[in-house]
């Protein structure tokens, strides 16, 4: 039978291996998110115009992958940018009909609201233009162009290379044009040029009109999709038999809560014993800020005594069950899921989502730092002490400041337990400003010359 040593040392290279796997399956994630983003780079920048199923065949040629994972990198158009079932223009429109009403603070809130909506409608129309990538090489000139959402979503329509090249033949004589009119005084051939390029502009339109409308239009399918993760995100733990009930008479005629039940599992939403979950798009788009103030609350950011960093969420019951589920696919899958374990008080089951690896540690603790507001100081011990393993564990002052560095984090995780007992760990009051002061962050910069002049 083993001794307690041996079953240690056992346990402490499997938790090697298992960071190790993990650190391999990280890899591999970054090495086809860099693929993609090479592909999305080399088709925006080709000035040769392709129909799509040239550029499929292409891709597949020149990054030996399939027709299916090729077409995943090139279509990818943003879904309509809505608020409360209204597009942008039309929400605007009524905010600022709104604001006539108003007077003084009330006003100005209104202005910075309708203002921030502008500016996000501004970055997801930049997105669109982003994903049509056959008209990257001509951004500059289409942004001049008059057009709308739905005017984008008839242009990723285009499949036909004849379409593309009328749309880009538009644009380059308008380009030609301009750039002309530049360099010519007011007057009659001015005036010509800028004929030219009214006429360009028609042609635009003219070629964007021959995409029908029904062809942009949402499908049942799709309508259907989105009441169901509407109603999901609304309501956390909801019955495919409850969204069925919630549906208008158009819906719920053509589905069942069974064909429900099956639909839930193509839109990625966790199910739980027939309860479904999913994070809320508005978490989702600061993932890193909603993750630190879940660490604040319910979450530890700590290290061991052989010195490995330790990062972890916890939640209780089949809700904490889902967030951790759900939010483990919003970090990328980054770090470990441990699901349904027991608790110590034989109460609701543990659901756990721990870092391990430093280069997830590190990754984590950098987009979150800004965000913390109780941890940070944890945070920057942790971030300090991956730096110093990672490249100075041959410093002759290694060894010491990692032992700083412990009784540091023990200091931040129980300054606030009354009659905790630090004398046991060697951990003196008086000590603790000093031991701060011995960070050496400044001492690695100053090494590795970050901020000066590499002669």
């Amino acid at each position: 039978m083993a001794t307690p040593d041996e079953l240690r040392e056992a346990s402490t290279k499997l938790e090697q291996v298992a960071v190790l796997e993990e650190e391999a399956k990280n890899d591999l994630e970054e090495a086809k998110k860099i693929i993609g983003d090479e592909i999305q780079l080399s088709l925006r920048n080709n000035l040769s115009i392709f129909s799509e199923h040239e550029a499929v065949v292409k891709v597949c040629s020149d990054y030996n992958i399939n027709a299916s994972q090729a077409k995943k990198h090139i279509e990818h158009f943003p879904k309509t940018y809505e608020l409360y079932g209204q597009t942008i223009p039309d929400v605007v429109k009524s905010m600022r009909k709104e604001r006539r009403n108003l007077k003084g603070i009330n006003r100005e809130k209104m202005s910075k609201s309708i203002d921030n909506i502008i500016e996000g409608y501004s970055e997801h129309l930049s997105k669109c233009i982003d994903s049509v990538y056959w008209l990257g090489p001509y951004k500059e000139t289409f942004v001049k162009m008059n057009f709308n959402e739905k005017d984008l979503s008839k242009l990723n329509k285009m499949k036909e290379s004849s379409q593309r090249r009328n749309i880009i033949d538009s644009l380059c004589k308008y380009w030609e044009a301009e750039l002309d009119q530049k360099e010519t005084p007011y007057g009659r051939q001015y005036s010509i040029l800028q004929k030219e390029m009214n006429s360009a502009k028609r042609a635009f339109k003219k070629e964007i009109k021959t995409i029908s409308d029904s062809s942009i239009r949402k499908s049942l399918r799709e309508e259907t999709d989105d009441f169901i993760m509407g109603q999901v995100i609304s309501n956390q733990g909801i019955s495919a038999r409850e969204i069925h009930d919630r549906m208008p008479s158009k819906l719920y005629d053509k589905s069942s809560w069974h064909s429900i039940s099956k639909m839930v599992k193509m839109l990625d939403i966790t199910n739980i014993e027939g309860r479904y979950y999913k994070i809320n798009s508005e978490i989702k788009k600061n993932v890193w800020a909603y993750t630190a103030a879940f660490i604040d609350s319910d979450g530890y950011i700590t290290m061991d005594r052989n010195h490995n960093p330790r990062v972890g969420l916890v939640a209780t019951g089949d809700r904490g069950k889902a967030f951790m589920t759900e939010i483990h696919k919003e970090l990328g899958g980054l770090g470990k899921l441990h699901l349904d374990q027991k608790s110590p008080q034989d109460t609701r089951p543990v659901n756990r989502l721990n870092f391990y690896s430093q280069a997830q540690v590190t990754e984590l603790l950098t987009k979150c730092l800004p965000h913390f507001r109780m941890k940070q100081g944890n945070a920057n011990l942790l971030l300090e002490l991956i730096r110093m393993k990672k490249s100075y564990k041959k410093a002759d002052w290694y060894k010491g400041r990692c032992d700083e560095i412990f009784k540091l984090m023990k200091w931040e995780n129980h300054k606030d337990h009354v009659g905790f007992d630090f004398a046991k760990e060697g951990i003196y009051i008086d000590d603790i400003s000093k031991l701060q002061g011995n960070c050496k962050m400044s001492t690695m910069d100053s090494i590795e010359n970050i901020g000066g002049i590499i002669v």
